[in-house]
């Protein structure tokens, strides 16, 4: 059993309110750790900290230093890369594949390109009317909360955390309550490699205190947000009062279109990976399965037969390919859907219930595959974030292209064609953030990521991050004799 404590300042403290929280692993329902639940006084306590590291040493620092700092904060993770992803595979249940070849890799990755970037964040001059030297200062935006979800946990936090250092921000990081294992080692990494004390720190607790608490706080100046759309929407309300800067990564309902002149057995397995990486907890899945009329029986087919070949297994285990949903409530949620799915018309096609390993223990779920859905059905519209495929068909290009975009989301979309003029015409027809041709669930952290629509707004990764980090001033001096 662990326990953890907060990381504020510095030091690892108790909750104010002498409370903690069960961390439970989802492949075994044992639990694993005990974190303290944070209150109202903790975030303050945070936000202390945080501005004094913002006004004292963390300003004096020179940009290369911050880039050397973090450079070093990617070392650390390989070098611990190991134990880490164990940890990640415990409380979240995704395969240690997933966890030590994928998530802690681009964890690092992340670090290291944000540290090349820390001395190269700077302003410009503008030639303007009159004699007057004007330029512009590109300054970090100050406390930034890094409000994180349960899906990938310590990949998420990195993807907020390592920008927000290099521009010279201090941070506080709320992890998901299912899962702040990985946000905790990291804090302490950051520690270990110098990072002076209260520029990170973790503040563990439930989001309807920790998270509210986060958001309607006027000494945090921005929030960034990934999780659910509807949560997102009470992040907007509750940041009005103070006017705080916010980006949001919300939910998606991704199309994945495969067309008749399509490499069909790479798009097969683009499908299935597009919804079953992760457990279908990704928010990017591609859970709309769009499929041509012409090939629909065939190539349907072939997803039913690959998909009756993924059994779920122990998430340790490095030949599982498919681990435990992450906690019971989303397991009781996505069988919610099947149900609706079924009850609605779908055609069960693949899975539909609740796998057992061997333990008679776990979150596992057969990977679904629903067949011959409508459009207007649930399971079509709303996001389920599980291992549940939704297929869809379309008589043409025009259709398929109409049929994606009728969501209310816009995160990811793919295109399955050996045509590259209609590839670039659909690419820029659909109204997604991220469009992949002949691939899927492909990232870097030099390429943005973020949303349309309900999706959310703001990027994620490379330079577009860094506007979202900074302000910008500008100085006129006036050079009139």
């Amino acid at each position: 059993m662990m326990t953890h404590n907060l990381l504020i300042g510095g030091e690892w403290i108790d909750a104010s309110t002498g409370e903690t929280m069960e961390v439970v692993n989802p492949a075994t329902e044992a639990i694993i750790a005990l974190v303290a639940s944070a209150g109202k006084e903790d975030v303050d306590r945070a936000v202390t900290a945080a501005r004094r590291a913002q006004d004292g040493p963390w300003s004096k620092l020179s940009a290369r230093d911050r880039g050397r700092l973090l450079w070093k904060v990617g070392e650390r993770l390989l070098e611990r890369a190991d134990e880490i992803a164990r940890l990640e595979t415990l409380h979240n249940g995704k395969p240690i594949f997933e966890s030590r070849q994928i998530e802690i890799p681009a964890s690092a990755e992340c670090f290291q390109y944000y540290a090349g970037w820390a001395d190269k964040i700077q302003g410009e001059t503008i030639p303007v009317k009159g004699n007057y030297l004007t330029y512009t200062l590109r300054e970090p935006v100050g406390v930034v909360a890094a409000i994180v979800p349960w899906n990938f946990p310590l990949l998420l936090t990195s993807w907020k955390v390592a920008p927000a250092l290099a521009c010279g921000n201090t941070v506080i990081i709320k992890p998901a309550s299912q899962t702040p294992l990985t946000a905790i080692a990291l804090g302490q990494m950051c520690l270990d490699v110098g990072i002076p004390p209260g520029v990170v720190n973790v503040v563990t607790g439930p989001g309807s205190t920790v998270g509210r608490a986060i958001v309607e706080h006027g000494g945090i100046d921005k929030v960034a947000f990934t999780g659910d759309t509807s949560t997102g929407r009470e992040i907007m309300r509750g940041s009005a009062a103070t006017l705080k800067r916010i980006t949001l990564e919300l939910g998606g309902k991704s199309p994945n279109i495969v067309f008749p002149d399509a490499d069909l057995d790479a798009a097969v397995r683009g499908a299935t990976t597009g919804i079953f990486y992760g457990k279908g907890e990704v928010c990017a899945a591609g859970s709309r399965l769009l499929v041509d009329r012409s090939i629909r029986d065939e190539f349907m087919d072939k997803v039913v037969a690959r998909t009756k070949k993924m059994v779920p297994g122990d998430p340790l285990d490095p030949k599982t390919r498919l681990g435990a949903i992450s906690s019971r409530s989303q397991l009781e949620r996505v069988l919610g859907y099947i149900e609706t799915g079924k009850r609605e018309g779908a055609s069960l096609v693949a899975g539909g219930a609740r796998a057992d390993i061997g333990t008679g223990k776990g979150y596992f779920l057969q990977p679904t595959v629903f067949d011959r859905v409508e459009p207007g059905m649930t399971i079509a519209r709303e996001e389920i974030f599980g291992p549940v495929l939704a297929a869809i068909e379309f008589a043409d290009v025009d259709e398929a292209i109409a049929r994606a975009n009728d969501s209310t989301y816009g995160l990811a979309a793919a295109v399955w064609t050996r045509d590259v003029k209609k590839a670039h015409h659909v690419a820029r027809k659909l109204q997604a953030g991220t469009v992949w041709v002949n691939t899927y669930n492909v990232y870097d952290t030099a390429a943005p990521f973020g949303g349309y629509r309900q999706s959310g707004f703001g990027r994620e990764m490379g330079q577009h991050a860094l506007e979202s980090y900074t302000q910008v001033k500008t100085v006129w001096i006036d050079l009139n004799a």
